[in-house]
């Protein structure tokens, strides 16, 4: 493994030094003690675990010299950076209290044509009918059929949640379930097929919506986090790095351009949240490659920006 440096020429202190100084003289003696308690590498792992956050942490790289920035909620009410700690560790836990409770579960009955049997389609069962003249049995009508998916409410108040159209297909019934467990009958209100986005309408409910981000902003390696209900199992967590932006020839290309993701995106995640470090909605999660229909850390998300587009055109 190669040793991280502990100066740059010309005797400035290395980026990662005043990193691990600057957190240390922001969060006292806890970070201070994790790295001298491990000794050098420890404390190179704190810097660089404390540099990954960066301004989620308060403790992003700043110039020589320059005083300790003064940390402030943003406009938008969102987590304070100095919050992203739990128990004097840098930790998602606060960051994801803050924005589970609007990432819900959704399961759709739907009503699918019944496929013929395969006898049917046999040519060698064909001529046994003919031969014995007995008439060619028909399957009619429809089966149901059920299935999960995610979704986000993106608007409380009037009860609007984000999820996927293609979750939504031949839907009978729609029933949106929240981190709480209360559930909703809901209702198709708009959906777009070329960016597979959808939005449902549920009762408000006090449940503080999550923002939509602008995903023109995302770059190749950006931090993302990706929830929700995979495999049925229940709201789930997972996190990786933005792998491509621009990505399109996914699904025929009926869907256009998607951002990657390594973030483990599995069925059942479905319309739900891709998330930044700020907890906005960068992306919804439409799709994944796997040689079994299951992760292999290629998953793609619908950018919030087309998404955005979607929910402009509900009726005010």
């Amino acid at each position: 493994m190669m040793a991280l440096p502990t100066a740059t020429t010309a005797g400035q202190p290395h980026a990662l030094t005043r990193v691990l100084e600057a957190c240390r003289r922001r969060h006292g003696a806890a970070v201070a003690r994790r790295s001298s308690r491990g000794g050098t590498r420890n404390g190179w792992w704190w810097a660089l675990l404390i540099a990954t956050l960066g301004g989620t942490t308060g403790c992003a790289l700043e110039p020589a010299g320059a005083p300790m920035a003064t940390v402030r909620p943003s406009a938008g009410g969102t987590l304070l950076p100095e919050q992203l700690m739990s128990g004097g560790y840098p930790s998602l836990a606060p960051l994801m209290r803050w924005v589970t409770p609007a990432v819900v579960n959704i399961s759709v009955k739907s009503a699918v044509p019944i496929d013929p049997h395969p006898f049917l389609r046999d040519p060698e069962f064909r001529r046994f009918l003919d031969r014995f003249g007995l008439p060619e049995p028909t399957e009619e009508g429809l089966a149901e059929r059920q299935s999960v998916g995610s979704g986000v409410i993106v608007n409380a108040a009037r009860g609007y949640v984000m999820t996927n159209d293609h979750l939504l297909q031949n839907a009978t019934e729609i029933q949106v379930t929240l981190k709480d467990q209360r559930r909703f009958r809901a209702q198709r209100i708009a959906s777009d097929a070329r960016s597979d986005v959808a939005i449902l309408k549920i009762p408000p409910v006090d449940v503080r919506p999550l923002a939509l981000g602008d995903s023109e902003r995302l770059e190749v390696g950006d931090f993302v986090i990706a929830i929700g209900n995979p495999f049925g199992l229940g709201q789930t967590v997972t996190s990786g790095i933005v792998s491509a932006v621009g990505r399109s020839g996914v699904g025929g290309n009926r869907i256009g351009e998607l951002i990657q993701t390594d973030a483990s995106i599995n069925p059942g995640n479905s319309g739900g949240p891709l998330i930044n470090l700020a907890g906005e909605v960068v992306g919804i999660n439409t799709a994944l490659i796997g040689p079994s229909g299951g992760n292999v850390g290629i998953g793609f998300a619908v950018p919030s920006n087309r998404a955005r587009a979607a929910l402009e055109r509900v009726p005010r």
